[in-house]
């Protein structure tokens, strides 16, 4: 019998925010703030299952659960992003607490080096993960490859369309060889939507190990070091 190897590693889609990017939750209060403004107070629990998702379908996925049909107006669902939105800039830009999760520069540079190219996605729209890379000083070209926000694909998480998007960019055909990493349910579903060699759940984010071995992956990584081990 022939065993077949899979194909070689060429691309590998990262989260930010809670996987390459520090997050103590703080994308969820945001977002929870954001909602209190308009008068809805949902837990930081609740709030958490829709993590990953582009943040305008995140609110509508918790008005259609927990509030009345007449609240899923696109204007009002529109309005609280915006704020959602402000928050996070000002977050971004000022905040002391903003700043890369450990060894993650260090992980692209050794990736990249290796010939694999290194994509960034995010439920964030592009305002707000631009001002989290002019903070951190991420340069496309010098620290990562290509870079996807959920406004400027038609679906975003779990949908595969930012991966998709990346594999154009970055001029790869073959699914099997991209590999997908990210903190919450709606990435390790991306990458599975995708068809992706490795769907590997990061442990250090909004889901705990226990929530995300319910969903579909390859692996759990509790470090982002690990990640090379398992590429290689």
């Amino acid at each position: 019998m022939t065993i077949t190897e899979q194909p070689t590693i060429k691309l590998i889609v990262f989260d930010m925010a809670g996987t390459t990017v520090e997050d103590d939750h703080q994308v969820a209060f945001s977002l929870q703030h954001a909602l209190q403004k308009f008068s809805f107070d949902y837990s930081i629990d609740a709030i958490n299952v829709v993590m990953g998702y582009a943040k305008p379908l995140a609110i509508k996925k918790l008005l259609e659960k927990f509030d009345s049909p007449q609240h899923l107006d696109s204007n009002l669902i529109n309005q609280i992003h915006h704020q959602f939105v402000d928050e996070m800039i000002s977050f971004y830009a000022t905040s002391n607490l903003v700043k890369e999760k450990e060894n993650a520069t260090e992980i692209f540079q050794a990736l990249r080096n290796s010939g694999i190219k290194v994509a960034i996605d995010t439920g964030f729209s592009r305002v707000i993960a631009d001002t989290i890379f002019d903070r951190l000083g991420w340069t496309a070209g010098l620290h990562y490859d290509v870079s996807i926000t959920s406004d400027e694909v038609p679906n975003g998480r779990p949908y595969p369309d930012m991966i998709y998007r990346a594999m154009e960019l970055c001029e790869i055909s073959d699914k099997l060889q991209v590999a997908k990493i990210g903190d919450t349910a709606s990435d390790l579903q991306q990458g599975t939507a995708a068809g992706c060699q490795f769907v590997v759940g990061v442990t250090t984010g909004a889901y705990t190990r226990e929530e995300l071995q319910k969903e579909p992956h390859t692996h759990l990584v509790d470090n982002l070091k690990e990640i090379l081990a398992l590429i290689r």
